[in-house]
């Protein structure tokens, strides 16, 4: 199962990790706890709106645009999650894993 929390974490560290960014300057430019902010890049905690926006503001980026990348990367996990066929009692286990 996909989680929005862990995905906006990987979006938001992979954004203060390219500019070189520690958690510190982060937090203190966001002013939101630099443990927060660990729990959020994380996924461990979900973010306010408010918290979300004074991290963005920090980083120098626009919500909309985190969101657009966390949308974009759920739709690309969602698509590589494959359902199996159903199965019929009738067919042996290797006609199943063959059709899927």
């Amino acid at each position: 199962m996909v989680l929005v929390r862990e995905v906006l974490g990987e979006v938001l560290r992979e954004q203060r990790v390219r500019q070189g960014r520690t958690l510190r300057d982060v937090s203190k430019n966001a002013k939101v706890s630099l443990g927060y902010i660990s729990e959020v890049e994380r996924g461990v905690k979900e973010a306010s709106s408010e918290c979300l926006a004074a991290i963005c503001s920090a980083l120098g980026v626009p919500l909309s645009a985190v969101l657009d990348l966390v949308s974009q990367e759920l739709s690309r996990q969602e698509s590589a999650v494959t359902t199996l066929p159903s199965v019929d009692a009738s067919l042996d286990v290797r006609d199943v894993v063959a059709a899927a």
